[in-house]
C-alpha cells in the first residue's frame, strides 16, 4: 500500500531519511558531548544523537541511499575516524554536521531535518506510534462489536481509518452491508495488504461439509456443525495469524450464533483474581498439533504466550488441536485445573458477546487477542462463511500510514 504524505507550511525543503515530509521544527541549540550531539528545542525537548547514528543517517555519502531511503552502511565500516569536526544550525533551524576527513576521503557535510529529528524526540518513530492503544473490554463495557459500512471502507479513507482503529483498539469490528458473494473478502483484504496463506488456502470456506472436514488440506472441526468454544486459530504455528476476517454468505441454520471474548480482559481478570492461574497458563507448555492427512503442523507454547514480550500476549486456545502436555508430569494436574478455569471464564456471560451474523456481515478480529466461537448448528439450513488471515504486521503498517495521512489532511 502506498500513501504519499503532504504537509503545508514546510520551512525547509530538506529530504528526510524516509518517505514522509515533516513540518519544520527549528532547533534552538546544540551542545556536544563525548560521542554525541544534544539537540534542544525552544520548549525544552531534547534528543541525544550519537555520532555513529548521525553518520548512518546521512543522506547519501554512504549513509542513507536517496532512492530507497534505506541504510547502506555496514556496521563493520563504522570507525573511530568518524568524528564530528564541526556543527551548527542552519538559517532554517536544521542541524548541520561537518565530519572529519576519513583517510583519503574528503570531509562530508550532513544536514538533518529539524522536523525529522523532532519526531524522534517525541517518540513518533516507535512501533506503537500512530496507533490507538488496545482497550480491554467485557460484555458490560462493549455490549456489541463496533460496526462499519463496507462500501464506505472501500471508498473513503476516513472510514477505512476508523475501521482499522476499531480493530486495534477493541480487537474486533463488524463490517456490514457487504455483498454476500463468494470472493468479495479478497477485495476488502486488498485494501489492507497481503493475505496470509495456510494449508486452507488464501481464501477458505467454513461450512458443515464432511468432504471439507476430512480433506487433507481443509481438515478442521470448523467444517462441522459442532459447537466451537472460545478459541483462536492456528496455535499450531510458531506465529499464529494476526487477524482473521470471516464473511457470512449464508446463515439459515438453526443455531450457529457467533461469540467473542477479549483475551486482554481475561488476562486482567486472571492477574487480579487468580495470579497463580495466570502464572501457570503463561509458563506451562502444550503441544498444539494439526491433525490431518499429509500435514503435520505442531508447536509447543503456553496458553498465554508472551511471544514478542510487548502488548497483549498471544492466546493459544484451540482445544481440538491442543494435543499433549509438554511439561513435568507433576505440573500436568495444576495445568489442567488452570486450563479449565480459563475456558470457563472465556465462556462466562460477563466476558462473552453472543450475536448472529447475517449475510453480508464480515466479522474482523485480532486472532491472537480475541477468542471467537460459535454455537452448535443443525443441518436443517445452510451456513456458509468465507475467511482470510492477514498478518498483524500488515494491519499495523497500513494503520500507521492511514493515521499519518489523516493527520496530514487535518493540518491547517
Amino acid at each position: 500500500m502506498c500513501i504519499v504524505m503532504t504537509q503545508r507550511d514546510l520551512s525547509s525543503e530538506l529530504v528526510a531519511p524516509d518517505f514522509y515530509q515533516y513540518a519544520a521544527q527549528p532547533i534552538a541549540a546544540v551542545t556536544k558531548g563525548d560521542d554525541a550531539l544534544v539537540v534542544s528545542w525552544p520548549d525544552g525537548r531534547q534528543l541525544n544523537c550519537h555520532r555513529f547514528w548521525l553518520r548512518e543517517n546521512t543522506l547519501g555519502h554512504g549513509g542513507i541511499d536517496p532512492a530507497t531511503r534505506e541504510g547502506i552502511m555496514d556496521p563493520a565500516e563504522l570507525s573511530d575516524a568518524m568524528q564530528i569536526a564541526a556543527f551548527e544550525l542552519t538559517a532554517s533551524g536544521d542541524l548541520s554536521v561537518t565530519w572529519a576527513p576519513e583517510g583519503a576521503n574528503e570531509s562530508v557535510v550532513s544536514i538533518y531535518h529539524s522536523g525529522w529529528l523532532r519526531h524522534i524526540a517525541e517518540g513518533q518513530h516507535l512501533p506503537e506510534s500512530w496507533l490507538p492503544a488496545p482497550e480491554a473490554w467485557n460484555a458490560a463495557t462493549l455490549s456489541a462489536p463496533p460496526r462499519r459500512n463496507a462500501d464506505a471502507i472501500l471508498k473513503d479513507d476516513d472510514a477505512f481509518c476508523d475501521m482499522l482503529n476499531d480493530l486495534l483498539r477493541w480487537g474486533v469490528c463488524v463490517v456490514e452491508r457487504a455483498p454476500s458473494e463468494p470472493g468479495f473478502l479478497t477485495e476488502l483484504a486488498a485494501r489492507i495488504g497481503p493475505v496470509r496463506d495456510s494449508n486452507f488456502g488464501l481464501l477458505w470456506d467454513v461450512k458443515a461439509d464432511v468432504n471439507l472436514a476430512g480433506d487433507a488440506k481443509t481438515n478442521t472441526t470448523a467444517n462441522t456443525g459442532f459447537r466451537l468454544g472460545p478459541h483462536t486459530d492456528l496455535p499450531t504455528r510458531e506465529i499464529p495469524p494476526g487477524f482473521q476476517f470471516l464473511h457470512c454468505l449464508i446463515n439459515e441454520a438453526d443455531g450457529g450464533e457467533s461469540t467473542l471474548t477479549d483475551g486482554a480482559a481475561l488476562i486482567e481478570e486472571l492477574k487480579a483474581t487468580c495470579p497463580d492461574d495466570y502464572d501457570i497458563l503463561s509458563t506451562r507448555r502444550w503441544v498444539f498439533f494439526n491433525r490431518g492427512p499429509g500435514i503435520d503442523h505442531r508447536f509447543s507454547a503456553p496458553i498465554i504466550d508472551p511471544l514478542g514480550g510487548e502488548g497483549v500476549p498471544t492466546i493459544r486456545a484451540f482445544y481440538p488441536v491442543r494435543a499433549f502436555p509438554d511439561m513435568s508430569d507433576t505440573d500436568v494436574g495444576e495445568a489442567y485445573a488452570a486450563l479449565r478455569r480459563f475456558h470457563a471464564l472465556a465462556d462466562d456471560p460477563r466476558f462473552e458477546l453472543t450475536f448472529r451474523l447475517g449475510p453480508g456481515d464480515i466479522m474482523c478480529f485480532d486472532n491472537r487477542r480475541v477468542m471467537h466461537g460459535r454455537k452448535a448448528f443443525s443441518g436443517s439450513g445452510q451456513r456458509h462463511l468465507q475467511g482470510v488471515y492477514i498478518d498483524r504486521d500488515e494491519i499495523l503498517s497500513t494503520a500507521r500510514a492511514v493515521n499519518r495521512a489523516r493527520a496530514a489532511r487535518q493540518t491547517p
